[in-house]
């Protein structure tokens, strides 16, 4: 999808004039006047019929995946490292913008015992020659935000499936790029939501599956995580590429007034409610606080160290945003995103239902009505409905490590689907539609909390689409390499 729109950086400081004064409106009617920030709710509308649903595609089976990596900063290089424990992995180019990022990946080969992979480093148009190369059969992209949907179009018109770090896109029109170049080629665009892995997410997700939680009715997520430590690493090098943050992206990206980091919390969620799988989201409104903590922030960091001057003054993001979702079952969401307040890190992971509730942070519980489950009716739902993917792999993943092993577990089983042909579980209308929060809540902010509608990426199919399968049914045959304790079968002995 071709648009004209401009920049939603040049239009910041213009948001203001454009709110309507008359409150909120249904979604469904139509504005007298042009509302602020006009270009997201237009890119929002897409009336090109679906291509091809990609929701339940099984691709050709890959005997062996042969991996390209662009980025390898911090999550890029952990993604490297994970990879050399996946049997039937090919880690086969690299790219950055940095000898030494690709330098210290060849090393994890090495360590491996695994053969050097072809480099394509220098400038940031590098992954252009990798997505040509027709050396991958998926890039893996783990690139600041602005890069991931570049990355992801150039991997899929060059044959390759694409694998995108949250969050995938940065605006509308990016949404709907994914979608419509991943149903064109047939090749996967897949979100890599780790946090749809993890062990107490798939637990409940398995409950819901079961009916345990009868009709779902409400699901809270959120990314609650104070990263002043991060935001402040100053890079040391002149090219500005060795900080916490390459150039320092993040804190850049801190001039938006949206959620841009809504995934976390809403994946496992949309999961759970088989969003684009029988149900969809079907509008939204967000509000977000003043910020009380960045601008003073960098004010002090300035007074200490001359490198800040430059971010004195900027308009900063709010400290706490939110977003309530009505989906078209009559369910609600509610998502949450605050990355610089001082408080306990968070993802809630709450769902309620008409028969059972549960909340990961801060203590994980389950609850049957006004009591939570004690410990040991908790272990003995965890023995009765903990997924099969987690009896397979999970020992295995704490092992290998990634955020507790979530990391592994969807490296793993993203893995084990290409070589089986199964599809995959996080498609590109999750992708897209996970990713849209931002410009939505942008929207929603900019015109007094005013109601958006999500668009339906899948284009009615959402109807008919079957959810993600929780069972390793056609698959599980991957092997796991490297590790101490694994069996022949890829498994632990537990």
């Amino acid at each position: 999808m071709k648009t004209n729109r401009r920049d939603f950086f040049k239009v910041t400081g213009a948001v203001g004039a454009g709110i309507a004064a008359g409150g909120l409106t249904s979604c469904s009617q139509p504005q007298a006047e042009p509302s602020a920030m006009q270009f997201i709710k237009d890119a929002a509308v897409n009336t090109n019929p679906q291509q091809f649903n990609m929701c339940g595609y099984a691709a050709p089976k890959l005997d062996k995946v042969r991996v390209g990596f662009v980025g390898i900063g911090d999550r890029g290089s952990g993604a490297v490292k994970r990879m050399t424990y996946i049997d039937g992995v090919e880690i086969v180019a690299l790219c950055d913008i940095r000898q030494a990022a690709v330098d210290g990946a060849q090393k994890i080969l090495a360590d491996a015992g695994l053969p050097k992979a072809k480099e394509f480093v220098g400038n940031e148009q590098e992954f252009k020659k990798l997505c040509d190369s027709g050396l991958c059969d998926l890039v893996y992209t783990a690139t600041p935000w602005e890069w991931h949907v570049p990355v992801g179009l150039a991997a899929m018109e060059g044959g390759a499936h694409a694998a995108l770090e949250v969050s995938a896109a940065k605006t509308m029109d990016e949404c709907w790029q994914m979608v419509e170049t991943s149903e064109r080629t047939k090749k996967h665009c897949v979100i890599l939501e780790n946090c749809c892995y993890d062990f107490f997410e798939l637990l409940t997700l398995n409950m819901v599956r079961q009916g345990v939680f009868g009709d779902l009715i409400h699901g809270e997520g959120a990314y609650i995580h104070d990263l002043d430590y991060w935001h402040f690493s100053k890079p040391q090098d002149e090219k500005m590429t060795d900080g916490a943050y390459t150039k320092m992206w993040r804190l850049y990206e801190n001039q938006r007034q949206a959620n841009v980091y809504p995934t976390h919390g809403l994946g496992p969620i949309c999961q759970a409610m088989n969003i684009n799988r029988g149900d969809k989201m079907d509008y939204l409104t967000a509000m977000i606080s003043d910020d009380f903590t960045l601008k003073n922030r960098i004010e002090e960091k300035a007074k200490e160290d001359p490198f800040f001057e430059k971010f004195v003054g900027m308009d900063m993001r709010g400290n706490m945003d939110m977003q309530m979702i009505r989906t078209n079952k009559g369910r609600t969401i509610l998502i949450q995103h605050d990355i610089s307040s001082p408080r306990p890190y968070s993802r809630i992971h709450l769902l309620s239902g008409t028969k059972c509730f549960a909340q990961k942070w801060p203590l994980q519980h389950i609850a049957f009505g006004h009591d939570v489950v004690d410990e040991a009716g908790m272990e003995e739902l965890r023995e009765k409905y903990e997924p099969e993917i987690v009896k397979r792999v999970g020992e295995m993943a704490k092992q290998v490590g990634g955020h507790g092993g979530m990391d592994f577990i969807m490296d793993w089983r993203l893995i084990d689907c290409l070589r089986n042909g199964l599809p995959v579980d996080m498609d590109v209308y999750d992708a897209a539609a996970w990713s849209s929060l931002t410009p939505l809540s942008e929207w929603s902010i900019a015109n007094g909390s005013a109601p958006i509608e999500v668009p339906d990426f899948t284009r009615g199919a959402w109807k008919t689409n079957k959810p993600i399968e929780l069972t390793l049914a056609g698959g599980g045959t991957t092997k796991v390499r490297n590790l101490n304790g694994a069996d022949g079968k890829g498994q632990l002995d537990v």
